[in-house]
């Protein structure tokens, strides 16, 4: 093993090594090997942690830990990345991490590869200050699946973490948080998640004759009308209001003279603290009886809402950012949502990354920049958390 105390990690070059890993999701291509040899190199013991469940792909994740006993800080994050697209798109390929005017490109490079690099760089340079030795434990744990099911990653490996003993005190997500500027915004919560499928069941029929019919559209529609006209809440201290968008209505009736057997629609409800999936479907169905007739609801929630409460944690991210940015960030909730909303049941949770106004699109970039002060960041977030 090389001496810790003497370890450096290029966070830049580190970067461009994982971005060249092609880990669309829920494949590994390499990523997590690339992350385990320089995290080997930093003295940590690096564990894989394959998970598989019927109905969703198999997924490999990460966890590695340096040290012992308490108190055990975190840095969580995830490998995976959303498809490219279009590649013809790309001003270069998505995989070739291209260095151009202090700027890499490439998939991953917002979202979150550059940050996963920066927790690595800045784990050394803190090894590095206080001579390889600390009381407490580092560790990274790192999904391949945040992009995708969320199934088989960090959920699993949580499960995993508390039957070894090892969940964390503290945890930094690395998601890119930043809407413009580094140093913008620090998420302590999250909006919850939930889908819902309607389906309005009726009778088909000819058009020219209705009374022989009964047309599941007309109570389809005052359905979601009443969904569009709904104030869930107003929003509170620490999150916006909850809103509910429809994504889909389909009937798939190519005839212009049908009136149809079933009509389809899908709604997405972003939730805050104020409601909870369960008290969310109660009211659904409830207005959805008052119009009656023939339906069937199917309900999932990916995530409750949750709150880390402004306090140590949140203080000390912020004033590790202010230190090197400039920048007080400010606490938010906005956003969709990320592997915090399960990290956030076994200890206190923030996320802050990189700029994230590019991720998942086409030329998906990260400044140099930025990722040299975001290293320098979560060096500042470690020495803080440790005492000298």
């Amino acid at each position: 093993k090389t001496d810790p105390a003497m370890a450096d990690i290029d966070p830049v070059d580190l970067s461009v090594a994982l971005i060249r890993c092609p880990s669309v999701t829920p494949e590994e291509a390499g990523a997590l090997d690339v992350l385990g040899e320089a995290l080997k190199g930093l003295g940590f013991t690096v564990t894989r942690l394959p998970f598989s469940d019927p109905g969703s792909p198999a997924v490999d994740n990460l966890f590695a830990r340096l040290g012992s006993g308490r108190p055990h800080f975190c840095f969580a994050g995830h490998t995976d990345v959303v498809p490219v697209g279009d590649r013809d798109a790309w001003t270069d390929d998505p995989f070739a991490a291209t260095r151009r005017d202090g700027t890499i490109f490439g998939r991953g490079a917002a979202d979150m590869k550059c940050a996963i690099a920066a927790f690595t760089a800045a784990t050394a340079d803190f090894l590095a200050r206080r001579g390889g030795g600390f009381a407490g434990t580092i560790s990274l744990l790192i999904t391949g699946d945040e992009e995708g099911p969320a199934v088989n990653g960090t959920r699993k490996v949580l499960e995993w973490l508390a039957a070894q003993g090892e969940v964390p005190d503290a945890c930094l997500v690395g998601e890119p948080t930043n809407p413009e500027k580094l140093g913008q915004m620090i998420k302590i919560g999250r909006r919850g998640s939930l889908v819902g499928e309607l389906t309005v069941r009726g009778t088909a029929g000819h058009s020219a004759y209705p009374h022989l019919a009964d047309n599941p559209i007309r109570r389809l529609v005052p359905m979601l009308a009443a969904l569009n006209e709904a104030e869930l809440d107003k929003g509170n201290a620490h999150f916006q209001p909850s809103t509910v968008e429809i994504t889909t209505i389909d009937v798939g009736n190519e005839a212009t003279n049908v009136i149809p057997a079933t009509a389809f629609a899908r709604f997405n409800i972003r939730f805050n603290d104020e409601h909870s999936g369960a008290s969310l479907e109660t009211w659904l169905r409830r207005t959805f009886d008052a119009i009656g007739g023939d339906y069937d609801l199917s309900v999932s929630v990916s995530g409750e809402s949750f709150l880390t409460e402004p306090g140590p944690l949140s203080d000390l991210v912020s004033a590790a950012a202010e230190r090197v940015t400039g920048v007080r960030p400010e606490l938010s909730t906005t956003g969709g949502t990320s592997d915090a909303r399960f990290i956030q049941a076994y200890c206190p949770v923030v996320e802050f990354g990189m700029v994230g106004k590019t991720m998942h699109k086409v030329d998906e970039q990260a400044s140099v920049d930025d990722i040299e002060a975001l290293r320098r960041i979560y060096d500042e977030v470690l020495d803080g958390f440790f005492p000298a």
